[in-house]
């Protein structure tokens, strides 16, 4: 080997473990997204502690948007889980946990292809949520304002726009990947 292709091959190795690494990265973003689930953890305390001050006077609509509030955030919560372990096991490292340490049973099956059809599914029920918090609150519409003024049928719109794309996202990831998953 001559003295340049010597030097061609290092060069090489140093960038595919300079990307390599890289995947490291990610990991300051995954600590980002954990401090946010800390900080939906504080909100939801909050929240409950408010509606036991309230109980006795708060109406049962109010209860209602409530507690759809906190299944909201519930929702958000386990999306930010799954996008935090899924993601940082599938780009970054493999999760090692001690022995007799709990492991969710779905870490380490879910792909990235996986994670956006959940994503997207969690959207369409958080989408779901706001729509009929928007119902509950929403007073009586003029109808002498066409549909597209009201602010009801823009938000049905977006909800369609979210079932739509999710429905189509998987049926993208059935036809792609359908004959890759038949071989294993």
């Amino acid at each position: 080997m001559t003295l340049r292709s010597l030097m061609m091959k290092f060069i090489e190795m140093l960038l595919e473990r300079t990307i390599l690494l890289s995947r490291w990265l990610l990991a300051p973003l995954y600590l980002a997204l954990i401090a946010v689930l800390i900080l939906f953890t504080i909100k939801a305390v909050q929240e409950v502690i408010h509606l036991f001050d309230v109980i006795l006077t708060v109406s049962e609509t109010d209860l209602i948007l409530s507690v759809l509030g906190l299944v909201d955030m519930v929702l958000v919560a386990n999306l930010l889980v799954m996008v935090i372990l899924s993601s940082y096991e599938t780009f970054v490292s493999a999760l090692d946990t001690a022995e007799g340490q709990e492991k969710p049973s779905w870490l380490g099956k879910i792909d990235a292809a996986t994670i956006k059809i959940k994503l997207a599914v969690a959207i369409v029920a958080i989408s779901s949520i706001h729509l009929l918090k928007a119902f509950m609150t929403t007073p009586s519409q003029d109808t002498s304002q066409p549909l597209w003024n009201n602010t009801l049928f823009w938000l049905v719109v977006i909800h369609l726009t979210f079932v739509v794309s999710a429905l189509v996202m998987a049926w993208i990831d059935r036809i792609a990947f359908a004959p890759h998953r038949e071989h294993h």
